[in-house]
């Protein structure tokens, strides 16, 4: 029987990897499917009366809300998933998800219920995030416990592209949509078929996730009772505080990445450079779909040369792909699809942030170790990298090349940090076993 370090995907891994990240692309598409329809959700939820500038940032503050609520959905589900079982919890996330985006697709607006119409809006909102937030640690940890540990690198890749591909989804629906239907039949009822579609993709992703069991890491800790003695978020804090931090510089850098490089980056080639919203959208298609590929490849290098050497390129390719991404589009609009395209792939050094973070907490504790590092980082960072970027386009328009480029820098570093840990480790395993 081949050992299981060394042994190859089989049919069941493939299964437990397929659902995973079939589910949480599907929970994704129900995260961000409110943004692709703030505009007319904001006319029906909310006053006619009010000023636009007003009726926008209440909207966008609801669909904020989600992120807020991320930290705390994530610890609570992570504290049951290492006490009670990574299967739960995970199952748990997708039907808070779910539930609450059909709710949404049946809530009546502003005109029907008044302000009680908003406030639902926002509840149902936080619910959203509470399960988003135990969902990516939750999906991260459930498949690195369960295929080989020479195939963890591939495995995180994958579902991280399954992640991003909600976002692909959303897009791909909101356009179908938009294109089919008047802006009548839209403000009418056309809104909800995204919430109804999200909330039965949801229910049968969780029906599917029956067939998933358990991981052995769990099942082992549980029948030799190593399971954490304390308070795991405790542990983490006390025992694990440079991990925290590695995770937390990481998610910045996955966070960060993707909130300009994939989402802000056509209303900012629209903006500055007069692009037309056609052109900008098919070539944010175009570096999404090449995002997923650069997470799998990313991925699968790491099983090969290490995560500290992919990380390492990774980054370098990083700040030469963003950089000349809006160099292109600021003097040579022409090539902005392959220059995209390319900045999308290079992304996908992301998909190392995931292996580098399981590996960096001890089973006991790492639904824990992760979710806390990865969403308080991410409602932190996420939150403040647009305002950063902002800021910075006062001072000059390659603002956003700039940012992500100091990104990359820090990527380096930590690169370069994570590989002399990695050899010091090695160098001291041979001192002991000549001693």
């Amino acid at each position: 029987m081949q050992p299981e370090y060394t042994r190859r995907l089989n049919l069941q891994d493939y299964k437990t990897l397929s659902l995973a990240a079939l589910g949480g692309a599907l929970e994704f598409y129900d995260f961000i499917i409110f943004i692709f329809f703030a505009n007319v959700i904001g006319q029906l939820f909310f006053p006619a009366d009010i000023p636009d500038w007003l009726r926008q940032v209440q909207t966008f503050g609801i669909f904020a809300a989600g992120y807020l609520a991320r930290p705390l959905g994530g610890l609570i589900m992570a504290h049951f998933g290492d006490s009670q079982g990574r299967k739960k919890m995970f199952n748990l996330s997708i039907l808070l998800m779910a539930l609450p985006t059909l709710a949404m697709g049946m809530l009546p607006d502003y005109a029907t219920l008044g302000i009680a119409a908003p406030l639902l809006l926002l509840l149902l909102r936080i619910l959203q995030g509470a399960a988003i937030g135990g969902e990516v640690p939750g999906a991260w940890v459930f498949v690195a416990e369960h295929v080989p540990e020479k195939r963890i690198g591939f495995a995180c890749g994958t579902l991280t592209a399954g992640l991003t591909a909600g976002i692909l989804l959303g897009s791909v629906v909101a356009t179908i949509i938009n294109t089919h239907l008047t802006p009548q039949q839209m403000s009418s009822w056309g809104w909800r078929l995204p919430f109804f579609l999200g909330g039965a993709f949801g229910l049968g992703a969780m029906y599917l996730r029956r067939w998933l069991h358990e991981t052995p890491v769990f099942q082992q800790m549980k029948q030799q009772k190593t399971l954490s003695a304390q308070l795991p978020l405790k542990a983490v804090i006390i025992d694990h505080q440079r991990s925290v931090i590695i995770s937390m510089l990481l998610t910045w850098l996955l966070s960060a990445c993707i909130v300009v490089v994939l989402l802000m980056a056509p209303a900012l080639l629209q903006k500055l450079y007069a692009l037309p919203p056609a052109v900008t959208l098919k070539a944010n298609t175009l570096a999404t779909i090449t995002l997923l590929a650069g997470c799998i490849i990313s991925g699968s290098l790491v099983d090969r040369f290490g995560a500290p050497k992919v990380l390492i390129v990774g980054s370098v390719l990083l700040a030469a792909g963003s950089w000349g991404f809006f160099q292109t589009a600021a003097l040579q609009p022409a090539w902005i699809y392959p220059a995209y395209g390319f900045a999308g792939l290079t992304v996908g050094v992301v998909g190392v942030v995931p292996f580098i973070m399981v590996r960096q907490f001890p089973a006991a504790v790492r639904f824990t170790g992760i979710s806390f590092s990865y969403n308080v980082a991410y409602a932190i960072f996420g939150g403040l990298t647009p305002m950063a970027v902002s800021l910075m386009m006062s001072v000059t328009p390659m603002a956003p090349a700039y940012y992500v480029l100091a990104l990359s820098v820090l990527g380096l570093a930590l690169g370069i940090y994570l590989q002399r840990a990695a050899n010091s480790e090695t160098l001291a395993g041979r001192l002991d076993i000549a001693g």
